[in-house]
């Protein structure tokens, strides 16, 4: 294991202190024997940055430049991009570890990635994703969700490959839009939950329902969370419509979630309704972010860095003082950890040894200038410094080749 003391650091921008780590945990005392030490500068140490939603299957990095003439609707993206896995020969255990290793560098130890699922590819990419995951077991934890991107119902056998998926190694159930994509939304949620319920795996759901439409979507959820006692292993991804609605409606569906242990992952989409960050965080509601698709055939944006993400979460939901943006960055750590139930994140005695030291002198300056030279370390081992992954992984990249 990897024994280890990062000295002169300050954790979440505090005072200056040192870690150990021992046999790849943070501990209370310097290791015995053979250490490695490193000096930290008076970085801000932070824990693993978390990706609470992407897409790893789906990415083009490395690839050559897609034209994109795609329609501005999701339904032509979804049809477009279902092309465009026959058409480019996207290999999703390579480009999941070109995304994996891009994003490693910048800090990012735990991912959750949605993988498509449906009639055209089977459980392909599903297979894919996990070689990558096996691959790079020791660098990343990812969590990979069966997703039903083309529609679940509509798309008959697709419930059967989502079983399938499940009984290969997918880790959660997936599910999108179920009252405009399946045109079903009791049917949907109750198939979404039954797999779950069955596997003993937790849900997250891809929710772009407008308005109305999507807070009802969101209180079938809440039902069958509540039925199944399934509190803290539900996710809800977007869910926009807690950004379109009056203020009463807004606070009561606020307070369902919350009171189901619900959580709600944001990217801070640009093109969609901010949701009410300050109000649900008051309310205890878990929030988690993430890139979703990053240089792929619906949108050409995005590196996959949370750091950065966390400034496009501010940008979008007008934070700007110190406090907010410091908040920011907890969602893309502490938020994602306890979004994708990740165990003994933090740098607390005892918890995994996984640090990020950022060259900054406040969260809001790693947040609003999103620092690059960054080092990285993974149960003890460094594994970047300034932003470059070290050379022992350099076989790693093979695996993107």
């Amino acid at each position: 294991m990897n024994d280890l003391l990062i000295r002169n650091v300050r954790p979440f921008a505090g005072e200056r202190t040192d870690l150990y780590i021992r046999n790849g945990r943070f501990c209370e005392d310097r290791p015995d024997g053979v250490v490695t030490e490193i000096d930290g500068i008076g970085h801000i140490a932070l824990p693993g940055l978390v990706e609470a939603h992407t897409h790893l299957d789906k990415n083009l990095i490395g690839m050559d430049w897609f034209e994109n003439r795609v329609g501005p609707t999701r339904n032509q993206r979804i049809i477009a991009d279902r092309q465009a896995k026959r058409q480019l020969g996207i290999d999703a255990r390579r480009q999941s570890a070109r995304q994996i290793l891009q994003t490693l560098a910048l800090g990012v130890l735990h991912i959750r990635s949605h993988v498509d699922v449906d009639t055209e590819i089977g459980i392909s990419n599903i297979e894919g994703v996990i070689e990558a995951r096996n691959a790079f077991r020791d660098l990343v934890d990812v969590q990979i969700a069966a997703f039903p991107q083309s529609g679940m119902l509509i798309r008959h056998g697709t419930l059967e490959l989502m079983e399938a998926a499940l009984e290969a190694g997918a880790d959660i159930v997936g599910g999108i839009d179920p009252a405009s994509i399946d045109r079903d939304p009791v049917r949907h949620l109750d198939a979404i939950f039954a797999l779950a319920d069955r596997h003993g795996k937790p849900v997250d759901i891809h929710l772009h329902e407008p308005g109305e439409l999507g807070a009802f979507c969101l209180e079938l959820i809440a039902e069958r969370t509540r039925a199944l006692s399934m509190r803290g292993k539900v996710m809800v991804s977007h869910a926009y419509c807690l950004g379109m609605l009056d203020g009463a409606r807004q606070q009561a569906l606020i307070g369902l979630l919350a009171a189901e242990g619900i959580a709600i992952m944001t990217v801070g989409s640009p093109t969609a309704p901010a949701l009410p960050l300050r109000a649900m965080r008051e309310a205890g509601v878990v929030l988690a972010s993430g890139s979703d698709g990053i240089q792929g055939t619906w949108e050409p944006w995005g590196s996959g860095d949370m750091l950065e993400r966390a400034k496009y979460l501010a940008q979008r939901n007008g934070m700007t003082n110190d406090a907010d943006l410091a908040e920011a960055a907890r969602i893309c750590t502490f938020g994602g950890a306890e979004g994708i139930a990740l165990a003994d994140h933090g740098l607390s005695v005892g918890c995994h040894g996984d640090v990020v030291l950022v060259p900054a002198r406040t969260l809001a300056e790693a947040v609003a200038l999103t620092p690059q030279q960054r080092t990285v370390i993974r149960r003890g081992r460094i594994v970047a410094r300034d932003g470059v992954l070290s050379d022992e992984l350099s076989h790693r990249r093979e695996l993107g080749r």
